[in-house]
């Protein structure tokens, strides 16, 4: 496996091994010089990408902060504390069979330092599975002065030497997400911001050897139609391929997370998965190189089933990328439902997360069937202003 991993990688290198770069102030018509590519990291990088975007797997994303985490222990009446956020996130990584389903995990910086209670460090846990460690980078939305209503992402200060630190505690990829909200404009000031914004994370998470995955998440906030959300997606997307390309990051050494192009949450008119396959394919063909080892979809609120059931229909026909699920709440819903913090449910959870990992697999392989499915997973979980 890895001499064929080193041999595709090699593969993937070769077209962007050369980089167009004109002398400064040349004229028009000169001839282009060369500049060699030569990123320590970039096979590793290649090798991690495409081992996250392997055949029926995809990615659990645990990378909520502890306030969120907290949120969620509230529901089911857990109280928000370091050992319980421990338990409940003990619970998920060591899930016997989960490597099967699940490629990656992205953690969240606390969860990445603990360890199960068994001494095992949760890194160790994943690893044993063949699951890829990640890490969350960002520091979250603060507001955007002087535009709408609309938010930027912070972080990028001192980002080079956090994912150095991540990288040695044993993350190989990590996760950015900025946002682009429609009922806010967006205006052009919010979508250069998000773009420029993701291809700095990029070229620096590249540098110390984590594969970024590029999230320009369209939120789902508003009343607006699927036709309006597919020009917001494509303009973003336009946006952030310029800025990934001027900054040199290696397509080959990316995962991308879009939200998938449906209505507004608050559109009277609802999309069949066919369509919101359309759509979401039609947009990401426009827009995304084939370069790009895997899309890792974000269920941004949707159902389980519904999450599921888009998945699949975008797996009906080949694409030029792997297309998965990077999925949080649409893969612990029932798992948090399930465990209720009572240690007797933690073998059901376990269950549950297992159910929901292996449809969505299912799904990835273009095979799902929701004739089991409970009417628990058809509930919405969408949240208005969602913050992780």
């Amino acid at each position: 496996m890895a001499a064929s991993m080193t041999a595709k990688s090699s593969a993937f290198l070769a077209p962007r091994a050369l980089v167009p770069q004109a002398p400064a102030g040349a004229p028009r018509g000169r001839p282009v010089h060369w500049e060699v590519r030569c990123g320590a990291y970039d096979e590793e990088l290649v090798a991690t990408a495409n081992s996250i975007a392997s055949a029926g797997r995809g990615i659990l994303a645990m990378d909520e902060s502890n306030a969120t985490c907290g949120k969620r222990l509230d529901s089911i009446g857990v109280e928000n504390t370091e050992d319980n956020r421990r338990t409940y996130r003990e619970l998920l990584v060591t899930t016997p069979g989960l490597g099967q389903y699940i490629s990656g995990a992205i953690l969240f910086e606390e969860t990445l330092y603990q360890s199960a209670s068994d001494g095992r460090t949760f890194v160790q846990c994943l690893k044993e599975q063949n699951i890829v460690p990640g890490i969350k980078v960002d520091k979250g939305l603060v507001p955007m002065t002087n535009s709408n209503g609309e938010s930027w992402c912070q972080g990028l200060d001192g980002l080079a030497q956090r994912c150095a630190e991540y990288y040695k505690a044993g993350a190989r990829f990590c996760k950015w997400r900025s946002v682009v909200s429609i009922p806010g404009g967006p205006t052009p000031m919010a979508l250069r911001d998000c773009a420029y914004g993701l291809a700095r994370y990029a070229a620096i998470a590249q540098e110390a050897g984590l594969v970024p995955i590029v999230e320009p998440e369209v939120l789902l906030d508003g009343d607006h139609d699927i036709d309006t959300t597919f020009k917001v997606a494509q303009d973003i997307w336009a946006e952030t391929f310029k800025y990934l390309a001027d900054n040199k990051v290696l397509f080959e050494g990316i995962l991308l997370k879009p939200s998938m192009v449906t209505p507004g949450a608050e559109c009277p008119k609802r999309e069949s998965p066919e369509t919101v396959a359309d759509y979401t394919l039609k947009m990401l063909k426009s827009r995304v190189p084939p370069a790009v080892p895997g899309i890792m979809f974000l269920s941004g609120g949707q159902s389980e089933m519904e999450a599921t059931l888009n998945l699949n229909a975008m797996n009906q026909s080949p694409n030029p990328w792997h297309v998965s699920f990077s999925y949080a709440r649409a893969l612990q819903n029932s798992v948090l439902k399930t465990w209720q913090g009572d240690a007797s449910n933690s073998k059901a959870a376990q269950e549950a997360l297992i159910k929901r990992a292996k449809a969505n697999s299912m799904a990835q392989l273009g095979k799902y069937d929701p004739a089991e499915e409970s009417a628990e997973a058809g509930k919405g979980m969408y949240e208005k202003g969602y913050t992780y």
